[in-house]
């Protein structure tokens, strides 16, 4: 496999292991890690029989980078769309995986993150964990990302916490069917390699067959909504109520309407 900039990639027998290689920024989102996560999860070695996604450093993914976030501001509207179907393009990779893949999170993980989470097949967290989809409170929405969440947790637990943009824990993780097992946080690597033992019992075949089952059973409606997601974040984003929140969350002041 070719070498990535944001990405360090593990090979050990029948097990890739992916991992988000940006700590020093919390191994935030920005135009080239989105790029290199299409990638490589559209070049599964066909030899590969489980993957690992995992974040370097203290922290999963705190979602977008502050300095991605500035030039999203600064873009015009179709410039917000063709990033957003980038990002669409990513997530849907993701979960296309031919193969069993487990999330390993750790401490936060804000936004975008949550979307990565949801494409993965299991997920093992930390007890210390926090989760927020913050888009609402900087005027945007998690567009891009909601088919995949939506799926993942239901439409009750995505009313609650898309329109409220607070901040929730691993317990409430775990309840939603946002993650599979919640540990302590010394125990996290050993809870992985479980799962990833687990999941290598299974048939190489059969196990790529119940992937594919599984996708044709829910129904694939992630690709519909793929062109209208994208749009609807670019619409917020130019928007003066998006560009307002953004400008807020930048200049770390509240935007106006919490002045009420």
């Amino acid at each position: 496999m070719e070498n990535y900039r944001y990405l360090e990639i593990e090979r050990d027998a029948a097990v890739l292991r992916i991992w988000l290689a940006r700590p020093e920024v919390r191994n935030a989102f920005n135009h080239e890690l989105i790029a290199e996560l299409t990638q490589v999860f559209s070049d599964v070695p066909a030899s590969a029989r489980v993957a690992m996604l995992g974040g370097r450093g203290e922290v999963f993914c705190a979602g977008a980078d502050l300095d991605y976030m500035k030039q999203l501001g600064q873009m015009s509207h179709e410039e917000n769309v063709r990033d957003a179907l980038a990002l669409a393009d990513m997530l849907a990779a993701v979960n296309a995986c031919p193969i069993p893949l487990v999330g390993r999170m750790q401490k936060a993980a804000f936004g975008g993150a949550i979307g990565l989470l949801a494409c993965c097949d299991s997920v093992v967290c930390t007890e210390d964990a926090v989760f927020a989809f913050s888009e609402v409170r900087l005027g945007i929405t998690p567009a891009t990302i909601s088919p995949y969440v939506i799926a993942k947790v239901g439409e009750s637990a995505a009313r609650d916490l898309f329109l409220s943009g607070e901040r929730w824990d691993a317990e409430r993780a775990l309840a939603i069917g946002l993650v599979h097992r919640v540990v302590p946080p010394d125990k996290l690597d050993t809870a992985v390699q479980e799962k990833v033992k687990e999941l290598l019992c299974a048939g190489p075949e059969a196990a790529r067959a119940t992937k594919r089952l599984i996708r044709e059973v829910a129904g694939s409606v992630a690709a519909e909504q793929r062109e209208a997601t994208a749009r609807l974040i670019a619409d917020l984003r130019g928007s003066d109520e998006g560009r307002q929140g953004l400008s807020a969350f930048l200049e770390k002041r509240k935007p106006s309407w919490m002045d009420n």
